[in-house]
């Protein structure tokens, strides 16, 4: 029997979660009627749930539902193997900035990296380094929207919201999985 999804706050909205345990830490994925709007990695589910309520201050925050539970393993089953990608219905809210800045996100291949100069390129800003790195902060769903795939303009990794150590990490494993498939 699975628990009830969470009710709709008066003037939010509700959002369900899980949270699992990968290679590369804990794990959160939340997500609500629109799909998914929450992924995070880091070192304890508390902190990550304690970031999801922070993040979403007016939605009704609720426990673990049937499609967070399945969002979640499918979600660690790309960490473990990333050439199984990813089909998850994404709720991304963002600016348009931000949104356009995803967009291109989502479109570098699989262990490929682009810049953060190349990035602001491709949207036609090409004087917005800066702020396309601020888009990449502000990403909240890691993987799905694979900001650790944008670097430096000398190719060196650079800031991640969930930790360089986890960037490098998830290139690593994207390059070895291409590797393996030839």
């Amino acid at each position: 029997m699975s628990s009830p999804s969470p009710r709709i706050a008066r003037n939010g909205y509700g959002i369900g979660y899980a949270v699992g345990s990968c290679a590369l830490g804990a794990v959160l994925v939340a997500g609500g009627a629109g799909g998914v709007c929450a992924i995070a990695l880091g070192d304890g589910a508390d902190t990550l749930v304690n970031q999801l309520r922070l993040q979403f201050r007016d939605a009704e925050i609720g426990a673990s539902d049937v499609d967070c539970k399945a969002w979640l393993q499918q979600i660690i089953a790309f960490i473990e193997q990333p050439a199984k990608g990813l089909a998850l219905p994404l709720d991304l809210r963002g600016t348009p900035f931000q949104r356009r800045v995803w967009q291109v996100l989502g479109e570098i291949p699989l262990g490929a990296t682009l810049s953060y100069q190349a990035i602001a390129g491709r949207i036609g800003a090409e004087r917005s380094v800066r702020a396309v790195a601020s888009a990449c902060a502000a990403n909240p769903l890691a993987l799905a929207v694979p900001c650790h795939r944008a670097v430096r303009s000398d190719g060196k990794l650079a800031g991640y919201r969930w930790g360089i150590e986890r960037k490098a990490e998830l290139l690593k494993r994207e390059r070895e999985a291409l590797t393996a498939r030839r």
